[in-house]
């Protein structure tokens, strides 16, 4: 095992491939999670909330559901064989299509299995093959499944925020991104931040214009970079959502008024941050520091 570590740190190349391989099947992993886990969520809220115990249809929170049962078509029922989960080739191999009843199958699929696979290499290729690069490839996977998952359902599950928060801590613990400290209050700030704009909307129209999970979310991102990075994350998560929201309102598949998901804003920011975030800080902070 030494060796092949010791090979691995020698050979950047060789390391890359191999986290880009392995991206690839925590993609396809990543697409059970996105698939699944708003489902599971949503039955053990309507549990929670049931008024007599014979309405408890979810007894208590468990993880198997990841795992089981196989992944099948959810037109037909066809369970898949080994050889139609391997990422990306047995989407293209199916040209798209379940093998038993030919019903399209999204290409977000393979979108999903390739951004995991991408990320494994950017991260070897930006740090190195060390552990910061494990911890980014962390990162960036957590990111994913929270990003699609708020574009379906407009909801970031606790059980992806709070990890990537205390995940973002324990890298820091060693100043693996930013100081602690830097951690700590970005993480506190992160929350405040969104906290004091969601109460000033709320007020201002007596609507909600975000959820708790976007405010998670930046106190996540504030957690692994720091509240030096805060300011241009809200900035490019904003403009990127605003013009997207405006072009959606434009192709009228947005009402005006109708919420959006911020999350995959948020999430495109901090992997945006995540490889240029030294150069991006030291740009606007140098303009106020002179």
């Amino acid at each position: 095992m030494s060796e092949l570590v010791d090979l691995l740190s020698r050979e950047p190349g060789l390391a890359a491939a191999c986290l880009g391989v392995l991206g690839l099947l925590i993609g396809s992993f990543l697409n059970v999670v996105i698939h699944r886990m708003p489902k599971v969520l949503e039955a053990m809220h309507v549990a929670d909330c049931a008024s007599t115990p014979d309405e408890w249809v979810v007894p208590q929170r468990t993880w198997r559901y990841l795992v089981t049962p196989r992944s099948a078509c959810p037109k037909c029922g066809h369970v898949l064989h080994w050889y139609e989960n391997i990422p990306v080739i047995s989407w293209l191999f199916l040209k798209g299509r379940c093998s038993n009843c030919k019903t399209p199958i999204s290409v977000r699929y393979p979108l999903v299995e390739l951004l995991g696979g991408l990320s494994g290499v950017f991260v070897v290729l930006a740090f190195g093959p060390n552990i910061k690069a494990l911890a980014a490839f962390a990162f960036l996977l957590i990111l994913i499944a929270l990003a699609f998952i708020d574009a379906d359902t407009q909801l970031l599950p606790d059980d992806l925020t709070l990890p990537l928060l205390w995940l973002g801590l324990l890298a820091n613990l060693g100043g693996l991104f930013v100081p602690l400290v830097d951690a700590v209050i970005g993480a506190m700030a992160g929350y405040m931040v969104l906290w004091l704009v969601y109460w000033a909307f709320k007020l201002a129209t007596g609507k909600e214009g975000m959820g708790y999970g976007d405010f998670k979310l930046l106190a996540a991102l504030g957690a692994w970079f720091g509240w030096q990075a805060l300011p241009a994350v809200i900035l490019a998560s904003s403009v990127v959502g605003a013009v997207l929201g405006g072009l959606m309102m434009l192709l009228a598949r947005l009402g005006r008024g109708q919420q959006f998901p911020f999350g995959p804003y948020l999430a495109g920011a901090g992997a945006v941050v995540l490889f240029y975030g030294p150069a991006i800080n030291a740009w606007y902070l140098g303009l106020f520091v002179r």
